[in-house]
């Protein structure tokens, strides 16, 4: 239990006190804390919709998304656009990474990001791509955390150490069930996460030798947004 309020409170803005000791065991239940937070998405475009228009439910929805989990994702999003799309050394990528200040490809990347989230969010015909992109967007986080550190301190570092197969498989065993029990939409959610977070990660292995912390919350929001284009082209 001491792990599932670790995740919490990592991965949400609920007050819940995390402690000193971070381990990879809270990986296995990230898609746990994904499920919790795609449960309070649907549940908010459901009623919503009721009252307002998809435009203005999926403004809303897209709102309570960055304010639930604390616009973590969004943060490292924006970092991880600006140290991968420079024009410049890998060094000085890694360097950009630690810049707290948001630069051209980061402003870009996040207006962008947001706009496509929300017309997405406007366009699903139901409530499965909503409730499954912050499952699979926590998984993909489990994945990328196999992949090696582009530095040998960071968040990135502390949040891997001690990552094991058995962690991954039970956060994949997870995230997979969850994903049966929707169907063969499901399915097809789960491929292109895949699809999605290994080009990330291979991006970031060739331009910075291996993945930050802010490059976990890249592949988070982009498996996230994928999951929701696929589910607004699919009746």
């Amino acid at each position: 239990m001491n792990d599932l309020r670790t995740a919490l409170g990592l991965l949400t803005v609920l007050p819940i006190r995390c402690g000193e000791d971070i381990s990879a065991r809270a990986f296995a239940y990230y898609p746990l804390v994904g499920i919790f937070v795609g449960v309070i998405l649907a549940g908010t475009e459901l009623v919503l919709r009721l009252a307002l228009s998809n435009l203005v439910a999926a403004a809303v929805v897209v709102a309570v998304w960055a304010v639930l989990t604390g616009a973590l994702h969004l943060d490292g999003f924006s970092d991880a656009c600006d140290g991968l799309f420079a024009a410049t050394t890998r060094e000085r990528r890694l360097e950009i990474l630690h810049d707290v200040h948001l630069g051209a490809f980061g402003a870009v990347g996040l207006v962008l990001l947001l706009v496509t989230q929300f017309a997405a969010v406007a366009s699903i015909p139901h409530l499965a791509p909503l409730f499954l992109a912050p499952v699979l967007g926590r998984w993909a986080m489990v994945y990328a955390a196999a992949y090696p550190p582009a530095r040998q301190e960071g968040m990135a570092v502390l949040f891997r150490a001690g990552l094991s197969p058995q962690i991954l498989l039970v956060a994949t065993s997870l995230t997979a069930l969850t994903c049966a029990v929707v169907g063969w939409f499901g399915l097809v959610a789960f491929i292109v996460s895949f699809l999605v977070a290994t080009g990330v990660a291979r991006l970031s292995m060739n331009r910075l030798g291996g993945l930050t912390g802010d490059i976990y919350g890249m592949i988070c929001e982009c498996v996230e947004v994928a999951v929701l284009i696929v589910g607004s082209a699919i009746p």
